[in-house]
C-alpha cells in the first residue's frame, strides 16, 4: 500500500531503509523527545525497521521524486496501543528526520492517513499524544484538529528509564470532515 500526497510518499518500510533511517534517527533531537533513544548503528535501525516499523498501517516518509525514507508515520491499532481498547479507534504516532522540520511534512502526511483511517478503515476516532516540552508534535497536532482530552503526569517511557508528563489528544471523524469538507 502506498499512499501520495503533493509532495511525499507513505510506502513501507524496507530493509535496503535501514541506512537512511539510522541517519536521521541517531540525531539525539529526533527520537528522544518522542519516547526512543537515538539509534547506535545501521543493524540497530534494521532491528528496528524488522522489529517496530512492522505495523500494518505503518509507513515511511520519503520526498517525492526521492524513495529515501525521511520519517515515520504509523496509526496503531487495538491491541498495539495503549490509548484506546476500541475497534474502531486507533493512535497516530509520526517522527521526521530534523533537517525536513519546518516543511509542513508531518500535517501532510498526517491528513493523508487519516483520511485513511476515516473513509476507509472504518475508524470513529484518532488518539495522538506529545510529551511535556514536544512543542513541535503539539503543534502537528494543533494543525490537524486535534483537541486536547487528557494529560497524564506519571506517564514511564521504558525506552528511555524515564516517567515523564503526557499530553492526549483525540480527533473524530464528524470533527475530521467537518475541518476537510469534501469537494
Amino acid at each position: 500500500m502506498k499512499l501520495e500526497t503533493a509532495r511525499l510518499v507513505l510506502r513501507p518500510w524496507v530493509e535496503s531503509d535501514a541506512e537512511s533511517l539510522y541517519e536521521y534517527a541517531k540525531d539525539p533531537a529526533v527520537g528522544p523527545i518522542a519516547g526512543w533513544p537515538p539509534h547506535e548503528s545501521i543493524e540497530h535501525s534494521l532491528n528496528v525497521i524488522r522489529n517496530v516499523l512492522v505495523g500494518s498501517e505503518c509507513y515511511a516518509i520519503c520526498e517525492k521524486g526521492s524513495d529515501k525514507a525521511i520519517g515515520a508515520i504509523e496509526l496503531k491499532f487495538n491491541g498495539r496501543t495503549n490509548m484506546t481498547s476500541r475497534d474502531d479507534e486507533c493512535e497516530l504516532g509520526y517522527w521526521l528526520g530534523k533537517p525536513f522540520w519546518g516543511r509542513g511534512y508531518m500535517p501532510e502526511a498526517a491528513n493523508a492517513l487519516l483520511r485513511r483511517s476515516f473513509e476507509v478503515l472504518g475508524m470513529t476516532t484518532v488518539w495522538c499524544g506529545y510529551y511535556e516540552g514536544n512543542s513541535k508534535s503539539k503543534r502537528v497536532q494543533e494543525k490537524l484538529g486535534f483537541i486536547y482530552h487528557h494529560t497524564c503526569k506519571e506517564v514511564a517511557v521504558p525506552l528511555m528509564h524515564e516517567v515523564r508528563i503526557g499530553h492526549t489528544n483525540i480527533l473524530t471523524k464528524e470533527r475530521w470532515e467537518a475541518l476537510n469538507p469534501q469537494d
